[in-house]
């Protein structure tokens, strides 16, 4: 099992996710996925859900 996930969204890079004993830590790859950095997830897809689900809107951006 790989340690470190690339998360894409419609073809575009939102950024990678790393495991630690804690789960997946996500670290945004632009800017548009920066309401994500430094979430945990229990595992990569989880991650990749809540990529899709903000890039679709359907997640609330936080400043």
């Amino acid at each position: 099992m790989s340690d470190t996930y690339i998360i894409e969204v419609h073809s575009q890079a939102a950024g990678i996710v790393v495991r630690n004993p804690d789960g997946y830590r996500f670290f945004a790859a632009s800017h548009r996925f920066n309401p994500m950095e430094g979430q945990l997830f229990r595992n990569a897809r989880e991650a990749e859900r809540a990529a899709v689900r903000l890039a679709n809107g359907d997640l609330p951006k936080v400043a």
